[in-house]
């Protein structure tokens, strides 16, 4: 059998190779991470002028159709691409959002990868662009970006930022086996900061990572965990296996297609849908139309409706005749099983906004600890280091 010394002495090792390693993309990873956790409550506060259009009396108002919407916006805005989608609100005080997104899959960085990716606010009662934004170059989306991808390609990039999570995670069980202490004494020091008599800052600094990692560590676990869900298809299949009871594969809806013919579709087929939505669903948040799209398989036309402004886990379903306008298939949230529910949820828990603003600020606060791991595990090493040859460090000074 082990004895415990040896195993924190490998331990140990081991934290400190894997930090050495990979500490610089983990600061990067999480840094960009807490920056990301507020990204809607900015956003919506810098655009609130165009989010909300003001139009007056709209009680008494019906929205232009989605087919003359997008005409107007494709004429103020001028551009050679065309509108890819439009996300339109249950509230109708607010905006609609027509978005302009191509992508070259073979761009070997973000700025080449993504050719456009700009969203035009619109009064839905007149078609006026109230505001047009450049997503693409956007401090958050280029955030977003670094933490997916550093900014490399979206496909293999993602690889270069899941690799560095994943040795993260084992640095979290090396980080708790290290900090668990011998004693009931030793506890007490490593649960909170006991500084009143202590100034030198080797000290201080020790107690800022293990003290804080400890706190941080299970709620990290977690942040990482779903993270490794975008870089590695294996995680979402283990989540959905556990959540679901053993299932392997999510529901099938493929089988569900437009049966109408192509001369049924006409510019009223959107505002059909539009309103089958939201007579179905009169308290959700919003919902997304793709535009450009040519009908050249049978399949159905799928809309996902988002049931909440903070969060996307609570989504429905709704599989449409393309053609014809009419509901083939109304999936509601609450079909879902818990595996599917779990999935849902998997950005939402990584992000912080499962629950809204609380678990943002947790998120954000557990982002900023892990940015501050490698810094202060970094500071220990050197803080050692420089202990133990303290005559080589007078004789560079000199």
């Amino acid at each position: 059998m082990k004895k415990p010394g040896f195993i924190k002495k490998w331990a140990s090792r081991l934290h400190l190779w894997l930090g050495m390693t990979v500490g610089l993309l983990v600061f990067i990873i999480s840094i960009t991470g807490a920056l990301y956790v507020f990204k809607d409550e900015v956003q919506d506060l810098l655009r609130k002028d165009a989010i909300f259009h003001h139009e007056q009396d709209i009680r008494n108002k019906t929205p232009l159709p989605v087919h003359m919407l997008k005409a107007a916006v494709q004429a103020q805005c001028k551009e050679k691409y065309n509108v890819q989608w439009v996300d339109i609100p249950i509230d109708k005080k607010r905006s609609y959002q027509f978005v302009y997104y191509k992508t070259n899959p073979e761009g070997w960085n973000y700025f080449r990868e993504l050719v456009i990716y700009k969203t035009a606010y619109v009064n839905p009662f007149t078609g006026r662009v109230i505001a047009v934004f450049d997503e693409k170059n956007g401090f958050f989306n280029i955030v977003k970006f670094i933490h997916w991808s550093f900014l490399l390609h979206s496909s293999w990039g993602k690889y270069l930022t899941g690799i560095p999570v994943l040795i993260f995670l084992v640095m979290l069980i090396t980080g708790i086996i290290l900090w668990w202490p011998k004693n009931k004494k030793a506890r007490k020091q490593r649960l909170w900061f006991r500084w009143k008599n202590v100034k030198a800052w080797r000290r201080k600094n020790y107690d800022l990572h293990n003290i804080s990692g400890f706190y941080a560590l299970s709620f990290a676990f977690i942040i990482a965990l779903t993270g490794l869900f975008y870089a590695f298809p294996f995680v979402g299949s283990a989540v959905y296996f556990a959540f679901s009871g053993g299932k392997t594969s999510l529901p099938d809806f493929s089988g569900i297609v437009t049966t109408a013919p192509d001369s049924v579709r006409n510019t009223t087929t959107a505002d059909k849908i539009c309103a089958q939505v939201e007579a179905l669903y009169p308290t959700a948040f919003s919902y997304s139309l793709v535009l450009d799209n040519e009908q050249k398989e049978r399949t159905g036309f799928t809309v996902y409706v988002r049931q909440l402004s903070y969060s996307y886990h609570i989504m429905h379903q709704l599989i449409f005749d393309a053609n014809s306008g009419r509901l083939l298939r109304n999936y509601n949230y609450r079909e879902k099983n818990l595996g599917e529910k779990a999935i849902d949820a998997n950005y939402d828990v990584h992000v912080g906004a499962i629950l809204g603003l609380p678990t943002k600020i947790l998120a954000f606060i557990v982002s900023s600890i892990c940015a501050s791991l490698p810094v202060t595990g970094f500071l220990i090493w050197y803080g050692r280091r420089r202990k133990k040859h303290p005559r080589a460090t007078v004789s560079k000074a000199t």
